[in-house]
């Protein structure tokens, strides 16, 4: 398996890293959308993040149109759209397919589980977190919501 820390990124304007510049941060993964249901959790995710940032927690959203086409939008109209209702700051990736022959190599390796085989994602909003170490020690599914105990007690946990 290689490292997440190696996994290319392209960032909603356009800028490039790899999953390397989260290392040492804990990092709660969520495929997002802005036209679903659960949209309504990007203000939690955000105040997740605003409440442990200090802490190192990072948060990142990953646009996906794979579900019902609920992401129709343009990577600038994307973060235009979370800016303004709901106040996102953590960084957003450009937009990626979290399924299928075109999977991002991110969700390839988040996907897997432990004898490798993939379990997919079955809708937006699922939440990935990650520990200070680059491991996947927890994941959620859409209709657990940010401010969820369960969630929450993960994420601390991933920091300590």
């Amino acid at each position: 398996m290689r490292t997440l820390y190696s996994i290319p990124l392209t960032f909603n304007d356009g800028s490039e890293a790899d999953f390397g510049r989260f290392e040492g941060k804990a990092v709660l993964v969520v495929n997002v959308a802005s036209k679903c249901g659960y949209t309504r959790q990007y203000a939690g995710l955000e105040e997740l993040y605003g409440k442990y940032r200090e802490d190192g927690l990072e948060v990142l959203g990953v646009p996906c149109n794979q579900f019902g086409g609920q992401e129709p939008g343009a990577d600038e109209e994307i973060a235009e759209f979370c800016e303004r209702n709901f106040g996102v700051s953590f960084p957003l990736t450009s937009k990626a397919n979290v399924l299928g022959k075109e999977q991002h190599p991110l969700f390839a390796e988040l996907t897997r589980d432990e004898s490798g085989q993939p379990v997919k994602v079955k809708w937006n909003f699922e939440k990935f977190v990650i520990n200070r170490d680059g491991e996947l020690v927890a994941r959620f599914p859409s209709a657990v919501e940010p401010d969820a105990q369960e969630l929450v007690d993960a994420v601390e946990k991933a920091l300590s």
